[in-house]
């Protein structure tokens, strides 16, 4: 009920958010440490020698130096007649370049209609979904395909990579709410990235995995957190492969790494034994800066006058080795 409660209260903060960043005009000179956003992503453009960051609220900023930024803009142009309704919520959307194209990954939910109840939990029609446009600024319009994943299944934080076998792949999680396991998974995306190919989805792996996400039951027992957030992955400079992802230590988001010992997305996936950020920092992501530094981008969590704040944050990590190492202190 405990976990109920939080993601009740994490999701009434969202929506105030996505609604309040609707009628946002774009600012400029706007620091870091004044933007609320959940889920951010960076994508570092040499087209345009510019940062751009989306989240969870759909939004859009831009940025030269990754201190000052100019923004919201709002790129994302849903089909209102889909799936999505006329006014999906958008979370964790992200900003791939692949072929001369810019890609929005992003996770849509129509709060219209619900697909299942589990355990008292009415679970909203939410899904993983792909956007396209010529620029990285967008705006990032529909695909021929109406779905990427299962109409039946609650599924979120969708992020991409090309895999050694050449062959673009959807990574994301089945959520919680409806599976009690949060998984993270892998389905295969067309070659033009319009949809995904039916019966290449394959489970990488569950929550249930790791040996540091811990949630204290009802009768006090100490089990695995349920929760799968935020996949990304990445490789290190000794070619090791590694896939980011958040869940919880008790009350507090944390973010975790687990690698592959095949150096595909194949796996099997190795989860490594602590997390490698301080307490109340996730949904993390890496990028090099256009001067060559290595920066990990998440948010932060924390309780602000009994609300849930977040805002995006930076560390420096090192992959020159096997692990990815993260610095304890932030970057400013």
């Amino acid at each position: 009920m405990k976990r109920f409660i939080i993601s009740s209260i994490l999701l009434s903060t969202i929506a105030v958010l996505c609604n309040a960043q609707r009628h946002f005009m774009p600012r400029n000179d706007v620091p870091t440490d004044s933007i609320y956003m959940s889920d951010p992503f960076i994508l570092a453009d040499s087209a345009t020698m510019t940062y751009y960051m989306t989240g969870t609220g759909g939004m859009l900023w831009k940025s030269k130096d990754l201190k000052k930024w100019t923004g919201p803009f709002r790129v994302a142009q849903t089909d209102h007649d889909s799936w999505m309704g006329p006014r999906p919520m958008i979370w964790a959307a992200e900003l791939h370049k692949y072929n001369g194209k810019y890609y929005y990954f992003a996770t849509f939910t129509n709060r219209e209609v619900f697909i299942d109840s589990v355990k008292g939990n009415k679970i909203e029609r939410r899904a993983s979904h792909v956007l396209v446009s010529d620029k990285a600024e967008g705006p990032y319009v529909p695909m021929a395909d109406d779905k990427y994943l299962p109409a039946d299944q609650p599924t979120l934080d969708a992020t991409f990579w090309v895999d050694t076998d050449g062959k673009p792949y959807m990574i994301f999680c089945h959520e919680w709410l409806q599976n009690w396991n949060g998984t993270v998974e892998k389905i295969r995306l067309k070659d033009d990235m319009s949809g995904t190919i039916e019966g290449t989805r394959q489970l990488l792996f569950k929550s249930s995995d790791s040996p540091w996400s811990k949630e204290k039951t009802e009768d006090g027992r100490i089990k695995t957190n349920k929760v799968t957030d935020g996949p990304f992955v990445f490789r290190t400079k000794t070619g090791r492969l590694g896939i980011l992802w958040t869940s919880w230590v008790f009350g507090d988001y944390t973010q975790g790494v687990a690698y592959s010992q095949s150096g595909t997305l194949d796996g099997p996936w190795i989860q490594q034994e602590k997390p490698i950020t301080p307490p109340n920092y996730g949904h993390g992501m890496i990028f090099r800066t256009f001067d060559g530094r290595l920066l990990l981008c998440c948010h932060s969590h924390q309780k602000v006058n009994g609300r849930t704040v977040r805002r995006p944050a930076f560390f420096e990590v090192d992959d020159s080795g096997d692990r990815l190492i993260c610095s304890s202190t932030l970057y400013k």
